[in-house]
């Protein structure tokens, strides 16, 4: 969001909270929330039948096969128009299930004007044997047009399966054997450059999928980054370090929020408001880290952890709850130094001229460490929760 932008939410919240209607300022912070999240992402998946796509789809998404929301993963191709599959959580992030190229209703020559491939953000072309001759074909339309695409090397866990009965056998070797044969059957068809990604989508914490996951980041246009970082299942601890960076970084405009509240001089409206601005931040925060209850019943799931075994490391009475007025009010009292800071901005209100001016800069400060606070609680539960779905030592 522009400085622009943000100053007229500022003006707007200030407008709201002066005509003592508390109800507006808090709606004008929820729309603040919402156009940071409602930036679109679309991912079009493409490959031929039985490569991987499908599974491809649920994992990115966090999602297993029998999930409700879960695209189909039958062996028979009933893909014959693109479906669309958003994020459960984040539905500004949408990944497109492509019909196969060359066929008589998508032909090769045709296929990307038929998809619409303007919408898209980058593609990614998926195979799991070798990237046959319309893969190469729509890499080659692809680049034409100036479109990012990437190459995934489907079910590697099956090659290193089949592989491992060998005598002489070196997992390192034998990964690094499958990638090069793919850049060169590539290049032999020229293809410019082409990145390919080794993929199990059944365990995406192994293989290529962070440097998948790292490759995206770095080409996306800035404003594109955060939507696929918040939409991407946690794989490792450095997902999570760069989630509770973004959300980091956020929290010192909001907590100029809660000054602009704090500016208004009626007594208690700033802690309202202050409140309501927590119970969102704190909600978007548990949904960022997969900690809400339908997350984690989703990465049980597909993990096959029982849901019990990761409640169980979760430390803090944030997670997989409803975050309401009460919760954070009970939780910041419980905090000496908030405590105080609370106590101290409402008093500072009653002193002449100069209490206003603090007022607002101990709200700024309350609302600043609370958050930190808050974040750090759920950033290390989703460790704790990460470690337990790897098998890891997890302290408590």
């Amino acid at each position: 969001m522009d400085n622009q932008l943000y100053s007229e939410f500022i003006e707007a919240i200030k407008e709201a909270l002066q005509n003592n209607n508390q109800a507006l300022a808090v709606a004008k912070i929820q729309e603040y929330f919402d156009l940071q999240n409602n930036i679109p992402l679309n991912i079009a998946i493409t490959g031929e039948t039985g490569s991987g796509k499908s599974t491809f789809v649920n994992a990115f998404r966090g999602i297993d096969s029998e999930d409700e929301e879960a695209a189909p993963t039958d062996c028979v191709e009933t893909i014959s128009e693109v479906t669309p599959y958003p994020h459960p959580k984040y539905p500004n992030v949408t990944l497109w299930d492509l019909p196969g190229i060359g066929s008589t209703k998508f032909p090769a020559d045709k296929y990307l004007e038929l998809v619409e491939f303007e919408k898209f953000d980058f593609f990614i072309i998926i195979s799991d044997t070798r990237f046959r001759e319309n893969d190469w074909k729509l890499a080659q339309e692809i680049q034409k047009i100036g479109k990012k695409f990437y190459y995934v090397r489907s079910k590697i866990d099956n090659d290193l399966r089949h592989q491992r009965k060998k005598k002489d056998f070196n997992e390192e070797r034998t990964l690094a054997r499958i990638k090069k044969n793919c850049i060169q059957g590539l290049r032999d068809q020229g293809v410019n450059s082409p990145q390919v990604f080794l993929v199990s989508s059944f365990e995406l914490h192994l293989y290529d999928f962070h440097l998948l996951h790292e490759t995206l980041e770095r080409e996306l246009p800035a404003h594109k980054r955060n939507a696929l970082l918040l939409a991407m299942p946690n794989i490792n601890l450095e997902i999570i370090n760069k989630k509770k960076e973004a959300f980091q970084a956020k929290i010192k405009y909001l907590a100029t929020l809660s000054a602009a509240a704090a500016a208004v001089p009626v007594p208690g409206l700033s802690v309202g408001v202050d409140v309501a601005l927590l119970v969102g931040v704190v909600t978007k925060y548990i949904v960022g880290f997969g900690l809400d209850s339908s997350s984690l019943k989703r990465l049980s799931r597909s993990s096959g952890v029982p849901l019990k075994d990761l409640m169980v490391v979760i430390v803090s009475p944030l997670a997989a709850t409803e975050i309401t007025s009460d919760l954070i009010l009970k939780l910041l009292a419980q905090c000496v130094n908030t405590a105080t800071l609370m106590a101290a901005e409402e008093g500072s209100r009653y002193i002449p001229i100069l209490g206003i001016p603090a007022a607002m800069g101990l709200s700024f400060v309350t609302t600043y460490e609370a958050l930190n606070m808050f974040l750090n609680m759920l950033a290390e539960d989703a460790e704790r929760v990460l470690k337990r779905v790897l098998g890891l030592n997890t302290s408590v």
